[in-house]
């Protein structure tokens, strides 16, 4: 048989039929999961919220239901509004709006107002999210994003006072929550000051108990620590969340409290009131987790973490508000490209050498 060498027509039909080898040049990691996907990474987000979700229900009741299915519902209509207008394809199914709106749901007191919920859901899609091109593009937190805007906003519903049930008067709030289920039997929960409130304002201390177990007033988020731990060590273990964060973050919480507690030694707020009351949990197992929002290098995870919990600390012992966890969320996003850069590894072999100078 004659070589196709000898054969250019055939040599060149041969060279056509076989397939061309694509060659892709790309920084590492190579290894990629197929089911470690965007949705199935929020859909652990919504797993891990469960035992939180339950505890909020069991203590705020159908408030709580209420302010979940307006911020879940007005999120996801955002999202397939803002993508709708920019003519991209719908990503609703990716579940990364109901994690949003779950976030900011578990962030407002029961009592708030549902059209407050509903302007902090757009805020945090359109301003958290849709301005900066969409999922896996913004810099902050969407869910605090939103937070921060009705914080703003409409402080007589968000602020300290807004946590406590009104029924009368211009700061009503529990009427205008769910009016269709209003009635004269309101939660225990609602009627009474957040923990952190009472104490700066009174120095009454809750006791360690009831912070675990959640039958406290507060945001959806801040009512049983027990329930938060248990969801963000499922999120650990199906390696959703990186433990570096939430560790440095304890860490950073721990040391300020600690040199709180010894400069105040009278004070019978302690350390573990600190690590168990308010959004801290919350903030460092769900929030500050987002690896969106989050750096990449191990390093960069820690130093993360561990400035979130000195933020907190700061906020709680030295401004007005009683807890400090949505500020401190916004300033650490701000320096995750700060963190990325400053912790880059050394490579393998140590550093790439100068070029020889000629």
């Amino acid at each position: 048989m004659a070589d196709e060498r000898d054969n250019p027509k055939q040599a060149a039909r041969t060279e056509q039929a076989a397939p061309q080898a694509a060659t892709q040049v790309a920084p590492g990691p190579h290894l990629f999961g197929g089911g470690f996907s965007t949705r199935r990474m929020m859909l652990d987000v919504c797993i891990g919220l469960l035992p939180a979700t339950v505890a909020a229900i069991i203590v705020f009741q159908l408030y709580a239901v209420a302010q979940i299915v307006i911020c879940v519902a007005s999120c996801v209509i955002a999202e397939a509004l803002f993508t709708k207008m920019r003519g991209r394809a719908l990503t609703i199914g990716d579940f990364s709006a109901v994690v949003t709106g779950l976030i900011l749901a578990f962030s407002l007191p029961a009592t708030c107002p549902w059209w407050v919920s509903v302007i902090g859901s757009f805020a945090a899609i359109g301003l958290g999210k849709a301005v900066f091109g969409g999922v896996g593009q913004n810099i902050f937190n969407p869910a605090m994003v939103g937070r921060a805007f009705v914080m703003i906003a409409f402080t007589s519903f968000i602020g300290a006072s807004g946590y406590v049930a009104a029924t009368e008067g211009a700061n009503a709030n529990v009427t205008q929550t769910i009016p269709w289920q209003f009635s004269q039997s309101l939660p225990d929960a609602i009627t009474q000051a957040t923990p952190m409130e009472t104490f700066k304002q009174t120095g009454q201390v809750t006791p360690l108990v009831k912070l675990l177990l959640g039958n406290t007033n507060g945001s959806l988020g801040e009512t049983s620590a027990l329930a938060l731990l248990l969801g963000g060590a499922y999120l650990l273990i199906r390696r959703v969340a990186s433990w570096e964060i939430p560790a440095g973050a304890a860490i950073g919480l721990l040391v300020v409290a600690g040199i709180d507690n010894l400069l105040h030694t009278s004070s019978d707020w302690t350390v573990l009131h600190h690590l168990l009351g308010g959004a801290f949990l919350l903030g460092a197992m769900f929030i500050v987790t987002d690896p969106v929002t989050s750096p990449l290098t191990p390093k960069g995870k820690f130093t993360f973490g561990a400035v979130f919990g000195v933020l907190v600390m700061l906020m709680r012992l030295g401004t007005n508000y009683p807890e400090g966890v949505m500020f401190s969320v916004l300033l650490v996003n701000a320096i995750t490209p700060l963190l990325n850069r400053w912790t880059i590894p050394r490579p393998v072999g140590g550093p790439t050498p100068a070029p020889a100078k000629k």
